[in-house]
């Protein structure tokens, strides 16, 4: 699948679930760039407000699961408290491959949303506490979505699961 068309059905899957949940969400164009700093400078949010979507696998004690983490993008992700909420031992985080097949994204422009039924969607709570807004690359690399905390939260029913490192 090429770059140009991977992403599209997620971004359109996306838009049109936050339309029918009548979410509060506005849509910005912007150059594909790869790091948090500069896509939040961008879009004009704080870098805390970006949703950093990770998809990590956790294994061990007989738990073999896929995992799509969300925190705040001014913060960083320990992998072994989402291994220990989850009963395993050790987490990671998954391979190109494995990103495709559950997200259909590109590493950068995965959507803080689960469209696979192996994808168990997780959030840091962090990420709502301080601010009425999180902002998120909506499956693809020149697209962001700006929307209201409380909308996600209803819309996407994440497992709230602090896992952000100290």
């Amino acid at each position: 699948m090429s770059e140009a068309i991977k992403g599209t059905n997620t971004h359109q899957r996306l838009i049109a679930l936050l339309s029918e949940q009548g979410a509060q969400y506005r849509v910005v164009e912007h150059e594909a760039v790869g790091k948090c700093e500069a896509v939040s400078e961008i879009r004009g949010t704080e870098l805390g407000q970006g949703a950093k979507a990770l998809v990590c696998k956790v294994k061990g004690n007989g738990v073999k699961k896929h995992i799509l983490a969300i925190l705040a993008a001014d913060q960083q992700a320990d992998l072994s408290q989402l291994a220990s909420h989850f009963g395993g031992i050790k987490a990671s985080l998954a391979s190109p491959a494995e990103v495709d097949d559950l997200t259909a994204c590109v590493f950068g422009a995965i959507p803080p949303f689960s469209f696979h039924p192996d994808l168990t969607l997780v959030a840091d709570p962090l990420l709502f506490e301080r601010f009425d807004e999180i902002a998120f690359n909506a499956g693809l690399l020149e697209k962001s979505v700006i929307m209201s905390s409380a909308d996600y939260l209803r819309i996407a029913q994440p497992e709230l699961v602090a896992f952000r490192r100290s």
